[in-house]
Parts: C-alpha cells; structure tokens; sequence
C-alpha cells in the first residue's frame, strides 16, 4: 500500500489552523472557532452527538463554555494523515453552569481525548472528538 505524505507548507498550514482553534476554544471565542472551518462540524462519539454547521456548532460552544467556563484543551500530540490531523489532548474544566440534560455540580474533571480533525487540503471541515464520558461522569459526581 502506498501512502502519499503531505507536503511541508500544507502540515504546517494545518497545524495552524488547529493551534488557532485550541486558542480560541480557550479564549471560550465561539466567532473565533467558528472561523477555523471552512465548514464547522462537530461529532461527539462519546455522547453520539453531531453538529453540523455554524448554526449547530455555535450553540454546542455556548452550551460547553456556560456549563463550563473555564473548560481548557491541551494539547498533548498531533499527528499528520493524508486528510487528517489526529490529536492528543487533556480537557479540563469545572462544571459551574446547569445544562438541560443535567445541574451544575461544582466539580472540576480532567480527561484525556482524541480528535480527528478532518481537512480538505489545508481547510479544516470537521472534528470527531473521542473521550470517555465516564471518566468525566465519575469526576463530576
């Protein structure tokens, strides 16, 4: 099987766009998030959730930033596919802010993920983010 590597300027324009995605999501900057993707998208796998589009995905930002306003991503490593950028991460924050689905307990997690960062050349059209929701639930109780 052959494997075309991407090219240097395309590795780095990617890892870019990733590094200012992560900045923004820490800065809890849903415009700024939002302008990392020439189409935002984001499937949660640990919770089988999916937001497509800006519509979508703003609302899942300003549900994730109130519920936890000081939820922070690490990066931890990335590593460069053909379509991809796969990374490592820790998440952490403290859940302060009730959501629908469940009440603010005041407690603080940290958890290690994955995400798939899907590219189309150098723009960025998706996240598939995978994590453990136990490890959190168990944190948060």
């Amino acid at each position: 099987m052959s494997v075309t590597p991407i090219d240097v300027k395309q590795r780095d324009q990617r890892e870019a766009v990733l590094r200012a995605l992560l900045d923004a999501q820490n800065r809890h900057d849903a415009d700024a998030c939002l302008a990392c993707f020439a189409h935002p998208r984001y499937e949660l796998v640990g919770n089988q959730r999916v937001y497509d589009g800006a519509e979508e995905v703003r609302k899942y930002y300003t549900t994730t930033f109130g519920a936890f306003p000081d939820i922070t991503l690490e990066l931890i490593a990335a590593h460069h596919s053909e379509t991809a950028v796969f990374a490592e991460m820790w998440m952490s924050g403290s859940h302060l802010g009730s959501r629908h689905d469940f009440e603010a307990t005041g407690k603080h997690f940290r958890a290690r993920a994955a995400v798939i960062f899907q590219f189309q050349e150098s723009a960025l059209v998706g996240a598939r983010v995978y994590y453990d929701t136990g490890t959190i639930a168990r944190q948060l109780a």
